[in-house]
């Protein structure tokens, strides 16, 4: 068994959550056993090891797990995007449609420079609606998107479509 099959085996399915017809990808076995959750750090970290990351923006909460030990195994600095009202400081904001309904995501005005390479994970691509905002907001930043990182893509439904202007690496694909 190669290193990924060992990391997907590793992942619960959850049948029916949160909705009926949904199966679930539960990442809390993989995170709970301490040599998936290291191969699977250490893997991300070496598609990424080579291109001078200056900072790893992230999106809660999952996406902190990651983002915060990639950005520590990089020597990039971390950037933490939350939703509304979560960040005390001035900040820039964007609004996006989900499923039934919007969200909005925000950022430190200060987090990313003009130009810096940045590297964007999240635990999860599904319909990419949320990282495709995060990557917007990034764009009027005026940083440069090197990469755009998952641990799980789940490659029936159509998030890669969203984000098809930035490199797209995922781990483990379903």
């Amino acid at each position: 068994m190669n290193q990924t099959e060992r990391l997907a085996k590793s992942i619960r399915d959850i049948p029916d959550f949160p909705k009926p017809g949904i199966i679930f990808k539960d990442i809390t076995t993989l995170l709970q056993n301490p040599k998936t959750f290291k191969m699977a750090l250490d893997a991300l970290y070496a598609r990424y090891k080579n291109q001078k990351i200056d900072k790893v923006v992230c999106v809660e909460a999952r996406g902190f797990i990651f983002g915060s030990v990639l950005a520590y195994k990089l020597g990039a600095g971390l950037v933490l995007v939350r939703k509304k009202g979560k960040l005390p400081y001035n900040t820039y904001g964007i609004t996006y449609a989900l499923e039934y309904g919007k969200d909005t995501l925000q950022i430190h005005q200060d987090a990313v420079c003009v130009n810096e390479k940045i590297l964007v994970v999240d635990d999860l691509l599904a319909t990419g609606g949320t990282i495709a905002a995060v990557c917007r907001l990034l764009k009027k930043m005026k940083a440069k998107i090197v990469g755009v990182a998952f641990l799980i893509e789940l490659t029936f439904l159509p998030g890669r479509k969203k984000l098809k202007n930035h490199p797209v690496f995922s781990l483990i694909k379903f």
